[in-house]
């Protein structure tokens, strides 16, 4: 009843009815003018063709209500609809367009929801990665700040002061270069890069704390090693990787780089003679703000993330395994073609 009035209420339909109304009369006017019974004939024509009219209109307005009633429901949260009821003509085409569109709403809405669930968890990582060094610092100020300090004790805490710096500055760059990736702003340069040099030029970065540590670099490259990509970023990628082979490694071990080419790749091997990797955390490695039971105080899981993202970027791949005797292995390629 009610879907009966809202449909003769329809201003549409008010124009309809009226329009069969002045056609009837119309009819009827004609008819009479011919004759009775031709009237008589034209009205009940009119009539049938206007009810069934009518009645077509109605049901179809009906499965539009019910279709706008459904799509309302969807919107607001639903997650079971049933279309399957719309089989026919316009409404079959008007339902398969609303049927594509709901898919790719959830779809988004899906994606949306896992971005700010995963946003959430990066902002309060980043949080607690830079409110632990922020608050050693404090406390080492702190220390500073007393006037019976010695000076011995004041070069102690000045050194551990400039070290905390240096790790928050690191931080901070590092996550800002990772947002880029996320941004898709980043541009690679693409040019022979020279592994030989790329390995020299990454390794600056970890020569005085593995002199400090007792720790051997060794590098065995094949001559004239090369593939191509972008110098700068690639150096990142081979520096992060050094630094956390250099943080695993004991005091008097070593750190093994390795590389080659071939007609398919050029691959680079580095290998530590640390404790290796768990095996439970072989498959998370690389994943961001991930730290594994090995892992140490300083480390915050970024570097190997940042530095599977400059490579798999450059057509290149990336895994870890552990060493057969002692440590991990780390297998970069870059492939000559696409892969």
């Amino acid at each position: 009843m009610g879907d009966c009035m809202k449909f003769f209420r329809n201003p549409e339909m008010k124009k309809i009815i009226f329009l069969y109304i002045l056609i009837t009369f119309t009819a009827f006017g004609i008819g009479f003018w011919i004759d009775l019974r031709c009237a008589i004939f034209a009205v009940t024509i009119s009539i049938i063709f206007s009810t069934v009219h009518l009645m077509a209109d109605f049901f179809r307005y009906k499965k539009l209500s019910d279709l706008s009633y459904q799509i309302n429901e969807i919107l607001h949260g639903q997650d079971k609809y049933d279309l399957s009821s719309y089989a026919e003509g316009e409404l079959a085409i008007l339902q398969s367009q609303i049927f594509k569109m709901t898919i790719q709403l959830r779809q988004q809405a899906s994606i949306l929801k896992k971005d700010k669930g995963y946003l959430t968890d990066s902002i309060a990582d980043i949080s607690h990665q830079i409110k632990t060094p922020l608050t050693s610092i404090n406390i080492i100020a702190s220390f500073l700040a007393e006037p019976d300090i010695t000076g011995e004790r004041r070069m102690q805490l000045t050194s551990e002061l400039m070290r905390m710096l240096s790790h928050v500055d690191w931080l901070i760059t590092t996550l800002l270069k990772m947002s880029k990736f996320d941004a898709d702003t980043v541009k690679f340069q693409n040019e022979v890069v020279n592994i030989d040099e790329l390995i020299k030029e990454a390794s600056i970065s970890i020569a005085i704390p593995m002199d400090l540590r007792n720790q051997k670099f060794i590098a065995k490259i094949q001559q004239g090693v090369t593939f191509i990509g972008d110098f700068a970023w690639s150096g990142e990628a081979i520096a992060n990787i050094l630094k956390n082979c250099m943080e695993h490694t004991p005091s008097g071990g070593q750190i093994v780089v390795l590389a080659e080419e071939n007609a398919i790749y050029s691959e680079i091997v580095i290998i530590d003679n640390g404790n290796g990797i768990a095996k439970e955390d072989l498959s998370h490695i690389f994943e961001r703000f991930y730290k594994g039971e090995n892992s140490s105080n300083q480390s915050v899981g970024i570097g190997l993330s940042l530095a599977k993202m400059i490579i798999t970027r450059q057509n290149g791949t990336i895994k870890v395994e552990n060493n057969q005797t002692v440590g991990a292995k780390f297998i970069i390629r870059f492939y000559k073609g696409i892969v």
